[in-house]
């Protein structure tokens, strides 16, 4: 697992952008595994920027998201679809057709997580997959608990998770309660993982990841089984790592 520690969340973003940048100039048909939240907000805003001022084209690259809320429309401002478009689709030259988000309206849930699961084989597996990780260790909404070899599922979000996301709602209330995800097992089928943690309240979650464990009850932990993830974090998320190594 390679680490690689930034001064602040602009250049943290900034160089995750890069690798990524780099990975569609090698392969114009990148599948690009996406995250939503606010830690991926500044690498997407650099994304914007390549694709209109360092000539990074889109036009061939297919992109899967992580989850989605269910019972959110996509027209909806806290769905996962309204975030991708307002934040990264609706600037870069990507054809709408090549981008995937789960349906968290679908008639029968187990049937859209079966037909994304064959999605991700179609179309990916991932070149890259983008993370983040959750105050409790979660990855996409795969929380403490999850089976590792879990597929596309429905998942009951953790209170933790509920109350962590409410400040983009109204109210927690209003929070939905389940989520379409990725499970752990669809993430490792990537080729190349990018986690992405920012701020102090990631601290804990960056440490233990590092602490090398694998165990069920966090499940970033899993990662641990993949040969090749990069942690790309600010110096807040690191404090626990380097104040333990004075």
């Amino acid at each position: 697992m390679n680490l690689l520690v930034n001064d602040d969340y602009t250049s943290m973003s900034e160089q995750a952008a890069a690798i990524i940048e780099a990975q569609i100039r090698s392969n114009h048909k990148t599948v690009l595994g996406l995250a939503t939240g606010s830690t991926p907000l500044g690498l997407y805003q650099s994304l914007i920027e390549g694709c209109h001022n360092r000539e990074i084209s889109y036009k061939d690259v297919q992109t899967l998201n992580l989850d989605e809320y269910v019972g959110l429309e996509p027209t909806h401002p806290q769905s996962y679809h309204f975030f991708m478009k307002k934040h990264l689709f609706s600037h870069i030259n990507l054809p709408a057709a090549q981008t995937h988000i789960p349906d968290g309206t679908a008639q029968s849930l187990e049937e859209e997580c079966s037909r994304y699961e064959q999605l991700i084989t179609e179309i990916g597996p991932a070149d890259i997959q983008i993370l983040g990780i959750g105050e409790n260790g979660h990855i996409g909404f795969n929380e403490p608990g999850s089976d590792f070899s879990g597929t596309t599922q429905v998942i009951q979000l953790d209170p933790s998770t509920r109350k962590a996301n409410a400040r983009f709602f109204n109210s927690q209330e209003e929070v939905p309660t389940h989520a379409i995800t990725m499970g752990v097992q669809s993430i490792l089928k990537s080729k190349r993982i990018l986690l992405l943690a920012s701020g102090e309240n990631k601290a804990w979650a960056v440490k233990k990841l590092m602490d090398g464990a694998i165990d069920e009850h966090f499940p970033a932990s899993a990662l641990h089984q993949h040969p090749d993830v990069t942690l790309v974090i600010d110096r807040q998320a690191y404090h626990l790592i380097s104040d333990e190594s004075k």
